[in-house]
């Protein structure tokens, strides 16, 4: 039965080949890269299979490893770029007040007083924790720290988050 590409969630990416034996090195965007290993086989968007990881181990913020069919460098880096998925059924529940990146992107974004603002368009980490990016009905995208004070709520049933926007950016985007 096929496995339904809503329910997939991004994994990694091939960065290309590692050493000339045959080795893919994977960017992991899991937690931990360690992660990609208990996945077991990796698919593409769509769901069909992508890539089945026989063995493998960590180096910094990837995967290197050696994947079924893949004899040499070549080889390893005619995958550069294949984007990874494994379904959600693999992945264990978020803890309270923990969620999976992919549950909040395309959520709505409500001011506190439930006033429109947009939608959530991303989600960054460039270090210092996560940052939501908004994409406003009009004009420019803008971002928030993704923290219990600026977003006191988000509800995924309803399919929204509450956003209290930080002086900063109103003034900003005023």
């Amino acid at each position: 039965m096929p496995i339904n590409p809503s329910r997939l969630i991004r994994v990694g990416r091939v960065a290309g080949a590692f050493g000339v034996k045959g080795e893919v090195r994977i960017t992991a965007f899991t937690e931990k890269p360690a992660g990609l290993l208990a996945l077991g086989d990796l698919l593409r968007e769509d769901g069909s299979p992508g890539l089945k990881l026989v063995s493998g181990r960590t180096h910094k913020d990837s995967v290197v490893g050696r994947v079924a069919g893949i004899e040499d460098k070549d080889a390893a880096d005619g995958l550069r770029g294949l984007q990874l998925f494994a379904p959600r059924e693999r992945f264990p529940a978020p803890a309270e007040n923990e969620f999976y990146v992919t549950d909040l992107i395309n959520l709505a974004a409500v001011s506190p007083a439930r006033k429109p603002l947009g939608r959530v368009k991303a989600i960054h980490d460039f270090g210092a924790g996560d940052v939501l990016e908004i994409a406003p009905p009009e004009g420019a995208t803008w971002q928030v720290a993704f923290t219990q004070a600026n977003v006191p709520s988000v509800d995924l049933a309803r399919g929204e988050i509450v956003v209290d926007r930080p002086a900063e950016v109103s003034e900003r985007d005023s």
